[in-house]
């Protein structure tokens, strides 16, 4: 369990980051807003004021943000690291974490890594021994599960489908089976035809489409995925956008089936709670289910003078 460690400002004492790893540059993960400025942590403000370098996945987006806190802006501090030169940035920023440097890890909006620039430079810290800390916060993906309305126990992150052709069908068909939460990222153009071939893949699931979320505009849709298709494609889309989609409903295995596993399970010699916990992984019911119809068929067979299993 973590700890807090207070001061009497209300701050958490700054404890090294690198205090595990032993060597002197640390690599802090920050989360930055993705629409309101007032969710940056005071944390976060901190580590990026202090911060020797940050690397950024835009300089000119960043430099807003710092310019808007107050915080130094110079372009000696700023690095860009994204998508297209993140692999050749690797080498420099270790440099720098050799020579005792704390460098900040921001992308344009979000936890960086998730569908951001950064994971490539991230494990490259780690590989090296560097200490790596994530300073948490606004992050679009899990913001729009938690407003969805959908189950939040289990779920999984899509990010970007493929845009077409054979590994966007294969995706869709994995998305088909996937009984936990979906979180798919979109851009708003193609938002209409992503909710169609969902629809075409999952048949007529509940989905919330999640738009500018902490914004202005901010907008949450939920409904069916026939309604969304149609909605969103009557009119244009603007902003970010995140649709989450519920997942598929467990098959409810029939009493006959039940019947049959737990029958065959007796018959080949497991006690009625063996062939309950057997019959339970096999189908997906549940054991005090499974377990009621071994003692059920005991009792039977035993009434009947029939043997339940070899002897």
């Amino acid at each position: 369990m973590f700890r807090a460690l207070g001061t009497a400002a209300g701050r958490c004492a700054r404890v090294p980051p690198n205090a595990v790893s032993g060597l002197p540059g640390s690599l802090q993960v920050v989360a930055t807003p993705i629409g309101n400025l007032g969710d940056l942590s005071r944390r976060a403000l901190d580590v990026l004021a202090s911060a020797d370098v940050i690397c950024c996945e835009d300089t000119r987006r960043t430099r807003a943000l710092l310019a808007a806190e107050s915080l130094p802006s110079s372009p000696r501090r700023l690095l860009s690291l994204h998508g297209h030169n993140e692999a050749t940035r690797i080498g420099q920023v270790l440099e720098l974490l050799r020579a005792g440097r704390t460098v900040a890890l921001v992308s344009d909006a979000g936890t960086p890594t998730i569908s951001d620039p950064g994971a490539r430079l991230v494990a490259a810290a780690v590989d090296a021994g560097y200490g790596v800390s994530a300073v948490p916060g606004p992050c679009a993906p899990v913001s729009a599960l938690v407003v969805s309305g959908l189950p939040t126990e289990r779920f999984c992150f899509e990010g970007f489908l493929p845009r077409k052709g054979p590994e966007r069908r294969r995706r869709l068909a994995e998305l088909a089976s996937e009984e936990r939460t979906a979180v798919i990222l979109e851009a708003p153009g193609r938002l209409a035809m992503l909710l169609a071939d969902l629809q075409g893949a999952m048949g007529d699931r509940r989905v919330a489409v999640c738009r500018e979320l902490t914004k202005v505009h901010e907008e949450v849709w939920r409904g069916r995925l026939a309604d969304a298709a149609t909605h969103f494609g009557q009119q244009p889309v603007r902003g970010e956008v995140v649709v989450v989609v519920e997942g598929r409903s467990a098959p409810v295995a029939s009493q006959e089936a039940l019947s049959a596993s737990v029958r065959a399970h007796l018959a080949g010699g497991d006690s009625p709670r063996q062939a309950a916990e057997a019959t339970a992984a096999e189908l997906g019911v549940s054991r005090r289910r499974a377990y009621a119809e071994a003692l059920a068929q005991r009792d039977r067979d035993g009434r009947s003078g029939l043997p339940s299993g070899p002897r």
